[in-house]
Protein backbone atom coordinates (compact mmCIF):
# COMPACT_ATOMS: atom_id res chain seq x y z
CA UNK A 1 0.00 0.00 0.00
CA UNK A 2 1.10 3.55 -0.64
CA UNK A 3 2.81 5.41 2.20
CA UNK A 4 3.33 9.03 1.11
CA UNK A 5 0.51 11.48 0.42
CA UNK A 6 1.33 11.76 -3.26
CA UNK A 7 1.46 7.98 -3.68
CA UNK A 8 -1.96 7.67 -2.02
CA UNK A 9 -3.40 10.28 -4.36
CA UNK A 10 -1.84 8.57 -7.39
CA UNK A 11 -3.40 5.29 -6.26
CA UNK A 12 -6.84 6.90 -5.93
CA UNK A 13 -6.63 8.43 -9.39
CA UNK A 14 -5.48 5.16 -10.91
CA UNK A 15 -8.52 3.42 -9.43
CA UNK A 16 -10.81 6.07 -10.94
CA UNK A 17 -9.13 5.69 -14.34
CA UNK A 18 -9.49 1.93 -14.10
CA UNK A 19 -13.28 2.27 -13.84
CA UNK A 20 -13.45 4.45 -16.96
CA UNK A 21 -11.07 2.23 -18.93
CA UNK A 22 -12.97 -0.97 -18.12
CA UNK A 23 -16.24 0.72 -19.08
CA UNK A 24 -14.79 1.81 -22.42
CA UNK A 25 -13.28 -1.58 -23.16
CA UNK A 26 -16.53 -3.34 -22.25
CA UNK A 27 -18.36 -1.14 -24.75
CA UNK A 28 -15.78 -1.93 -27.43
CA UNK A 29 -15.80 -5.68 -26.84
CA UNK A 30 -19.60 -5.91 -26.67
CA UNK A 31 -20.01 -3.97 -29.90
CA UNK A 32 -17.41 -6.15 -31.65
CA UNK A 33 -19.15 -9.32 -30.47
CA UNK A 34 -22.53 -8.09 -31.64
CA UNK A 35 -21.05 -7.11 -35.02
CA UNK A 36 -19.58 -10.58 -35.49
CA UNK A 37 -22.94 -12.10 -34.58
CA UNK A 38 -24.67 -9.87 -37.14
CA UNK A 39 -22.16 -10.78 -39.84
CA UNK A 40 -23.07 -14.43 -39.47
CA UNK A 41 -26.82 -13.80 -39.64
CA UNK A 42 -27.76 -10.20 -40.45
CA UNK A 43 -28.32 -8.09 -43.53
CA UNK A 44 -25.77 -5.74 -45.03
CA UNK A 45 -27.53 -2.55 -43.88
CA UNK A 46 -27.59 -3.72 -40.27
CA UNK A 47 -23.94 -4.78 -40.47
CA UNK A 48 -22.82 -1.42 -41.87
CA UNK A 49 -24.77 0.46 -39.18
CA UNK A 50 -23.18 -1.70 -36.50
CA UNK A 51 -19.73 -1.20 -38.04
CA UNK A 52 -20.16 2.56 -37.60
CA UNK A 53 -20.95 1.99 -33.93
CA UNK A 54 -17.88 -0.22 -33.48
CA UNK A 55 -15.64 2.35 -35.16
CA UNK A 56 -17.06 5.05 -32.91
CA UNK A 57 -16.38 2.97 -29.79
CA UNK A 58 -12.83 2.24 -30.93
CA UNK A 59 -12.15 5.89 -31.75
CA UNK A 60 -13.45 7.00 -28.35
CA UNK A 61 -11.22 4.45 -26.65
CA UNK A 62 -8.22 5.83 -28.56
CA UNK A 63 -9.21 9.40 -27.72
CA UNK A 64 -9.37 8.52 -24.03
CA UNK A 65 -5.99 6.75 -24.27
CA UNK A 66 -7.53 3.42 -23.32
CA UNK A 67 -6.42 1.78 -26.56
CA UNK A 68 -3.40 2.36 -28.74
CA UNK A 69 -4.11 3.97 -32.11
CA UNK A 70 -2.52 1.10 -34.04
CA UNK A 71 -4.50 -1.51 -32.10
CA UNK A 72 -7.78 0.20 -32.94
CA UNK A 73 -6.72 0.54 -36.56
CA UNK A 74 -5.87 -3.17 -36.75
CA UNK A 75 -9.23 -4.15 -35.24
CA UNK A 76 -11.12 -1.91 -37.68
CA UNK A 77 -9.18 -3.34 -40.60
CA UNK A 78 -9.87 -6.94 -39.64
CA UNK A 79 -13.55 -6.27 -39.06
CA UNK A 80 -13.95 -4.48 -42.40
CA UNK A 81 -12.21 -7.40 -44.10
CA UNK A 82 -14.72 -9.72 -42.42
CA UNK A 83 -17.61 -7.60 -43.67
CA UNK A 84 -16.31 -7.55 -47.24
CA UNK A 85 -16.60 -11.33 -47.36
CA UNK A 86 -20.41 -10.97 -47.21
Amino acid sequence: MAITRSAKKAHRTSLKKQVFNTRRMDRVSKSIKSLKKLVSSGSKKEVHAMMREVQSALDKAVKGKTLNKNTASRKKSRLSKLIKKL
